[in-house]
């Protein structure tokens, strides 16, 4: 049912996207629409209100509102990673993980807030690091009840406008230890206005800077130096959360290339029906792909074999969305590459995605060494968190 939801509030968005796209506004009624719909609960188990959705839930919501608007499930895949990394945090694995009671109880709160209508981004990406963990540079040191962070993050889909940020930073006194903090919005936290790209246009994906102190129930675990355990053991929600996305991209392409071939009449070209006879093929494989990924993600988190999957999965949506996208326009011609023309918008849009991390280079690189027989965490040209 989750999934139907989206599908109905698909056409809503697509009918805002190009406006947004334009002005590189913030899709404000969208998010307006998600609240209603309970999708910020998505991720939540039902004893704390939410619909206890697991990751293919998760991957079948994100396609469909990428349908709609990218830029509006890109912004919700966000939302949905720290939700859904927070309930993967389960009693037992906290027993395992030696996590206190406190952490457990924030962890609770964070995720009962979120299925009442709160809603989280994240600050994790800083300039010269990326999203790699291990280079951050935000540091956080002990204060009396709490933490202080300072630093700048950039590249944070919804800045100013969600109510709490996950900000990853490393310990000033330990700095091989890197932790995630989920911040409240306001003082401490200061956009600036960056993000004019090229694609994505709409995620409002500025900087922000981070001066802030923060109660212990902040720190995600309760327990410092989890972020780089977690990235490794479990990356599907770093990794293959943007795939699902990129392959509703995709798949809106062939859709509007279809409609405008339709409207032309130039279906009757060989040349036209076979690209879009290829794109079809190439948008279903990669889905496959995702929810292949997506479906031992929920049997079997953190598996050699479900790892593989989800770099595969991301590697093949980033790929498969800008080659279909430029394929799609390709075949509706010149008309299609004005500005405000659907496929000149998803044609930018779905060139994000093997930019977003991990990268489609990273991806074939970590696959290609662990098919080697090497370890694909520790053994890139550059480290992999």
């Amino acid at each position: 049912m989750t999934a139907d939801e989206a599908r109905r509030l698909a056409p809503r968005f697509a009918a805002r996207a190009a406006e947004h796209d334009r002005a590189g506004s913030f899709p404000a009624e969208d998010f307006a629409d998600l609240r209603r719909s309970g999708l910020f609960g998505l991720m939540v188990p039902p004893r704390l209100g939410g619909k206890g959705a697991g990751f293919a839930d998760y991957a079948a919501v994100a396609y469909e509102l990428a349908r709609g608007n990218g830029a509006t499930a890109l912004i919700f895949n966000m939302h949905a990673s720290v939700t859904g990394a927070l309930s993967g945090v389960t009693d037992e694995l906290a027993d395992a993980l030696g996590l206190p009671p406190e952490a457990l109880e924030a962890r609770d709160a964070y995720l009962r807030a979120a299925a009442g209508g709160s809603w989280y981004a994240v600050a994790m990406s800083e300039r010269g690091a990326g999203s790699r963990l291990s280079q951050m540079t935000t540091t956080y040191e002990h204060t009396p009840g709490g933490f202080h962070l300072k630093g700048a993050k950039t590249f944070c889909s919804g800045a100013g406008h969600a109510d709490a940020y996950l900000v990853a930073a490393r310990s000033a006194a330990d700095p091989p230890q890197i932790s995630q903090f989920l911040v409240p919005a306001g003082e401490g936290l200061t956009v600036e206005p960056t993000w004019d790209a090229l694609g994505m246009r709409a995620t409002g994906s500025h900087d922000v800077h981070v001066d802030v102190t923060v109660p212990e129930g902040a720190l995600l675990g309760g327990v410092e130096g989890l972020a780089l355990v977690v990235a490794q053991l479990a990356p599907h929600w770093m990794v293959a959360s943007y795939a699902a996305v990129y392959v509703g991209v995709a798949r809106a392409a062939v859709d509007a290339a279809v409609e405008h071939v339709t409207a032309r009449k130039l279906g009757h070209l060989p040349a036209v029906r076979a690209r879009i006879g290829r794109a079809d093929a190439a948008v279903a494989a990669a889905h496959l792909a995702v929810m292949e990924a997506a479906r031992r993600v929920d049997e079997a988190p953190g598996d050699a074999e479900t790892n593989r999957w989800v770099w595969r999965a991301k590697l093949l949506a980033g790929t498969t969305a800008a080659e279909v996208a430029a394929s799609m326009l390709e075949a509706a011609g010149t008309s299609a590459m004005r500005r405000g023309h659907p496929l000149e918008r998803l044609y930018r849009d779905a060139r994000a995605g093997s930019l977003q991390p991990a990268t489609s280079d990273v991806c074939a690189d970590w696959l290609g060494v662990e098919a080697l027989g090497g370890d694909p965490d520790a053994e890139g040209t550059a480290p992999r968190w």
